[in-house]
């Protein structure tokens, strides 16, 4: 069965860091990709980063490049987003997932049709 489970959410102020970890079972993060995604207050959901340990790639939004970055810990079977220097507009719940593939394309890699399984969210507010 496959489980997703995100934590380490909190209050931070701007300029400060965070780091989410999410626990995974029932896979492995050999064989799929998996990502963030966050969703704001009166926002849709959008995509912060994703990683292949298959192929090799790790891909991340605009908007986090050079700050956020993704890690995992096979032996621990947790992924990691350090998020430094972080902004007001990083407020939202933040979601970890994995992807039916074990690669995505460039554009559009967080629409809804290329990630099968959702951990349940953890709130990150930054207060200005």
């Amino acid at each position: 069965d496959v489980q997703l489970q995100a934590s380490g959410g909190g209050l931070v102020q701007a300029g400060g860091s965070l780091r989410l970890s999410c626990v995974i079972s029932g896979f492995s993060f050999d064989d799929y990709a998996i990502g963030w995604f966050r969703q704001a207050p009166g926002k849709k959901r959008e995509g912060v980063s994703w990683f292949s340990s298959r192929v090799g790639r790790r891909e991340y939004a605009e908007a986090v490049e050079g700050r956020f970055i993704t890690s995992t810990d096979s032996a621990k079977r947790t992924m990691f987003l350090q998020m430094n220097n972080l902004k007001p507009e990083d407020t939202g719940v933040y979601f970890c997932a994995r992807s039916e593939h074990d690669e995505l394309p460039r554009r559009n890699w967080d629409a809804a049709w290329y990630w099968a399984s959702w951990g349940q969210g953890t709130q990150v507010t930054v207060s200005s």
